[in-house]
């Protein structure tokens, strides 16, 4: 199937599906034990239904926002996806050229394989980064230097990985003996790879992922990438980062991990920006709260104050208008964006990133809205 008969996100990640090795895909489509929660994520947005307003007549709906003080195209971003160079070499690469063209926000993970300077010379849309504090305080604080003299537009500080979910295809698969750098622990994956000859190809040229750029140890060397959930075990991030953070780090600051009223109005107290509602995906705490589900509470609880916003489970441009009517300003992209990278690299990502916007166009149109700005709980109702 070729880009062009790729209609929806579903139909990327199909092809997703067949360009990856199983390990791979696994790493990309998976989450946290029984994927309640990651399933839970795509099927919330069924239970509600649209309230369109009719015979009015919208040609060309404002989707523009205003996020972290940067204006947008689209009430969207693309998403931090580590080790995106080992789904596709283009990887982050590609997807800060991608949101460039459609002037959405990029953040770039600290999970990844291209520094922030080549990243920064890339984008031509705002660029954010995603922090995680591997390598402890003082690797930290040099990232966010690099940040700043990068021009970065501001942080999404992770709080939501004291340890790394327990991702059971991971663990079939063997994704830590994948990543180590023991070459005979990697002979059992030559079948699948020989049954992917481009990905193979692309994986011995351009993929392999070593160290992590953006993380300089205090001996000037990058962090080696063996084992990263080990390493996040060393360095969970408390609120009491966020003050030193705060210290260092001029720009806005967005809490991703939030869950509960209390939790944002604690971001909000400490002096964040922006909270993001997010159970990472389902790859963290299984059978918790869906970004949607849990999105009215936090909204009611800081709404007002500071910008509030979502991502998990969005595929179609339907699912961002329900995120907006309540209460979000903008949604993180992850797989949305990632099943096209995987189809196609930079390419798949430009034709994903094109269907949502067409579906956003489409439904704003038929609500009868004229504006993302004026969506509220009034164009949709619970189901039943």
């Amino acid at each position: 199937m070729s880009l062009t008969r790729a209609f929806n996100i579903a139909d990327l990640r199909k092809q997703a599906r067949a360009r990856l090795p199983d390990a791979i895909f696994d790493y990309l489509d998976g989450g946290a034990e029984d994927e309640i929660t990651l399933h839970e994520n795509c099927r919330v947005f069924g239970d509600y239904i649209f309230r369109p307003r009719h015979g009015v007549h919208v040609p060309s709906p404002d989707l523009s926002v205003t996020i972290m003080g940067q204006k947008m195209a689209m009430p969207m971003l693309a998403a931090p996806i580590g080790y995106s160079k080992l789904i596709h070499p283009q990887g982050e690469l590609g997807a800060a050229r991608a949101a460039g063209r459609k002037d959405i926000g990029y953040i770039l993970s600290t999970i990844s394989g291209y520094s922030l300077e080549t990243i920064a010379a890339a984008a031509s849309a705002p660029l954010f980064l995603q922090v995680y504090l591997l390598g402890g305080r003082a690797a930290g604080e040099a990232t966010l230097r690099r940040a700043a003299a990068a021009g970065c537009k501001g942080l999404f500080l992770t709080i939501d990985t004291p340890v790394a979910g327990m991702r059971e295809r991971d663990f079939r698969n063997g994704m830590k003996e994948l990543m180590g750098r023991d070459p005979l622990a990697k002979l059992k994956y030559l079948p699948d790879f020989i049954a992917h000859p481009r990905w193979l190809t692309n994986y011995l040229l351009n993929s392999k992922m070593k160290t992590l750029p953006n993380v300089i140890l205090a001996d000037g060397k990058p962090f080696a990438l063996t084992d990263v959930a080990k390493a996040l075990e060393t360095s969970v991030v408390t609120w009491s980062d966020l003050k030193w953070i705060r210290e260092l780090w001029k720009g806005p600051i967005a809490i991703k991990g939030v869950l509960t009223g209390d939790d944002a109005r604690r971001a909000r107290d400490e002096g964040a920006h922006a909270v993001v509602v997010s159970n990472h995906g389902g790859r963290q705490l299984d059978q918790v709260a869906t970004g949607l589900g849990a999105l009215p509470e936090v909204a009611a609880a800081v709404g007002g104050e500071m910008e509030v916003l979502m991502d998990g489970g969005v595929r179609r441009g339907a699912d961002i208008i329900k995120a907006l009517a309540l209460g979000a300003k903008a949604v993180l992209l992850g797989r949305g964006y990632a099943y096209g990278m995987a189809a196609a690299g930079e390419a798949g990502i430009d034709r994903a990133l094109e269907i949502f916007q067409a579906d956003l166009v489409r439904t704003m149109k038929l609500l009868g809205c004229k504006s993302v700005g004026e969506l509220n709980a009034s164009y949709i109702q619970k189901r039943g």
